[in-house]
């Protein structure tokens, strides 16, 4: 399972384009007529609400923990390969002329760094994360937490994803992916900003930035979510539309959420030692366990040089007993992840059971150079029969300079959870006060969205952002597919950019949005439909909602940051003065634009010859 919370909200951009790239080759009929039967059988959640958009009418960034002058400018990226294949399973499709672009198997064929030295523990440190604690683990391994990754202090890992084409219509018109509630690309992009930097292009994933903010959906009145439509003309390029679908998932209170069996997984290697790192990440523990509840769980494992059990599992309301054991964690020597992801999933599958959410929290700066499991696949094949029995996994990361992104977020993928990126004491609070329900209480999972266009309404379209969520059309009903989980109060958010049909009839509705999702503990999936019609499209940008407005400009920053071909000529003005319009009287979205203001200097200066 993918790991999400389902207040999304996918945003359709009515784009221009002189030569449409088909995806692929027309189906077979029996890859096409599947879409036409309606599922019937099968347990169902309770009814999703179709919920009316709104329509109702800065701050510095956080810095880092300590620090009376600023930290130094990040260094350089490494770029790796995505490993994963894709999953689309579609003719490839034709390029725009000019230079071919490299595909995944050229890519992955890169030359990457040489790998440094196995980090060594250094005499006097404390082995293991707690002193006297019990140091093991395996010394040896290929380094790097991704296949193709350089590892070490060399600089910070992504992967490389190709950002989704355009797409006729009557070529495909069936976009199908799985939700993502993941943030962490965004507040990266915070940090670097906060830094003097722009984030790396492949550091940005676009639904990480829209996914990072709440937006005013409707509530379900009943179900698990609800589901907003809403569509504009694009403020970016003169014919494009926008078409959003929104998720809002249900709240659920403290005294309704279900018992929570956690265990923290704490990277203590040396790589920790500095204040926004192993210091800020036992100030975030503290913070979840004081929003515990008296029958929730704690365990505590660390991973260094060895792996060590620091603290059984123990109720959240023995918070000195729990306060004391993270006070005792102490960094140095190497970091031995696999081994410590084994460990914390044995501890976690113990207490897993219905109605008992059981869950691994990573908190590391994603470096991994000892041990027996230094892939993500290698790790997620060890404790993949813990994945089954419904242990899910948090990543938390930490630091800048060999924060390796692609590794953390690849582990969330497939482990069934989320990503996070904590860059100070403020976002600490966000995950582990402010938010901490949605990622303890899933309200649905394996949630696919499938958008299934109209061939006489919309010429082309793409998908801004989720490229590693993809699933094949064809799987949408194949429930053995894994998707994503949606938790209590999430939203979630996505976009497309798409052509309109010059003379088509008012009549005629843009798409039909289908959602497939299973209840928390299910295992058969229920269905449902949305039409979008044009009654849902306003006839200007500004007569949208602010959320529509704001989640466009943030798309569009993204969008404009990771470099996309489709995003030329686009302009960070432009998102500017949409999203100045569109704060709505919300912190995160006054500190948004106080970010891309800083953005936007940053792009000047490394752009001089035209601002985007």
């Amino acid at each position: 399972m993918l790991r999400r919370s389902l207040p999304a909200a996918l945003v359709l951009i009515g784009a221009c384009v002189n030569a449409p790239s088909p995806k692929q080759a027309p189906k077979s009929d029996s890859d096409s007529e599947y879409v036409e039967e309606i599922v019937t059988s099968g347990s169902r959640l309770p009814r999703v609400e179709l919920a009316q958009p709104t329509t109702s009418s800065s701050t510095t960034p956080t810095p880092g923990p300590s620090m009376d002058k600023p930290p130094p400018p990040p260094p350089p990226p490494v770029t790796v390969a995505d490993p994963r294949p894709n999953k689309k399973g579609k003719a490839e499709e034709k390029k725009p002329e000019g230079k071919k672009p490299m595909t995944m198997m050229d890519r992955r064929h890169l030359p990457t760094e040489k790998p440094p030295e196995v980090e060594s523990p250094v005499e006097g440190e404390v082995e293991g994360g707690v002193e006297g604690g019990v140091v093991g683990g395996v010394v040896g391994g290929v380094v790097g937490g991704v296949e193709g990754q350089t590892s070490g202090e060399s600089g910070n890992a992504f992967a490389h994803l190709e950002a989704n084409p355009f797409i006729a219509v009557d070529q495909d018109h069936l976009s199908t992916f799985a939700v993502d509630v993941d943030t962490a690309a965004y507040t990266l992009a915070r940090r670097y900003i906060g830094q003097g930097a722009l984030p790396p292009p492949d550091a940005v994933r676009v639904e990480e930035y829209v996914n990072y903010f709440r937006y005013r959906y409707a509530p379900p009145i009943a179900g698990a979510f609800s589901v907003s439509l809403e569509g504009a003309p694009s403020p970016f390029t003169k014919g494009h539309h926008v078409l959003r679908v929104g998720l809002q998932g249900k709240i659920v209170s403290k005294s309704e959420r279900k018992p929570a069996n956690l265990v923290f997984l704490m990277d203590t290697s040396g790589s920790m030692s500095s204040e926004d790192r192993l210091p800020l990440a036992k100030e975030a523990v503290k913070m979840a366990v004081r929003n515990l509840n008296e029958n929730d769980t704690v365990a505590i494992v660390t991973y260094a040089g060895g792996v060590a059990d620091v603290l059984a599992p123990t109720p959240a309301g023995e918070q000195q007993k729990i306060f004391a054991a993270v006070d005792s964690l102490r960094s140095g020597g190497g970091t031995a992840m696999g081994s410590g992801m084994e460990l914390a999933y044995k501890h976690a599958v113990q207490r897993a059971k219905a109605g008992v959410v059981s869950r691994v929290i990573v908190m590391t700066d994603g470096d991994t150079n000892i041990g027996p499991y230094m892939s993500a696949d290698a790790m997620l094949e060890a404790v993949g029969k813990y994945v089954k029995e419904g242990v899910t996994l948090t990543t938390v990361g930490f630091g800048m300079g060999n924060y390796h992104d692609a590794l953390m977020e690849k582990l969330a993928d497939k482990g069934n959870g989320n990503a996070m990126y904590v860059d100070g004491p403020k976002e600490a609070k966000r995950v582990f006060e402010e938010r901490l329900a949605g990622t303890l209480e899933v309200i649905a999972k394996d949630v696919k969205v499938q958008v299934d266009f109209n061939p006489k309404a919309v010429k082309t379209y793409r998908l801004l952002g989720y490229e590693n969520r993809d699933i094949r059309d064809r799987d949408f009903r194949d429930d053995k597919v894994d998707a994503g989980e949606i938790g209590a109060g999430h939203t979630v958010t996505a976009m497309y950019e798409v052509q309109l049909s010059p003379n088509a009839s008012a009549q005629e509705a843009l798409a039909t949005v289908r959602i497939r999702a299973k209840e928390p503990f299910g295992s058969q999936a229920f269905e449902q439909a949305f039409p979008f019609g044009r009654d849902k499209l306003r006839n200007a940008v500004g007569d949208a909602s602010p959320d529509f407005r704001f989640a466009v400009a943030v798309a569009g920053t993204a969008d404009i940051l990771r470099h996309s071909r489709q995003s030329e000529g686009w302009s960070l003005s432009a998102a500017l003065n949409l999203a100045e319009g569109a704060q709505d009287g919300m912190a995160d979205r006054k500190e948004f634009v106080s970010l891309l203001l800083r953005a936007r200097e940053l792009w000047t200066k490394a752009h001089p010859v035209a601002e985007r």
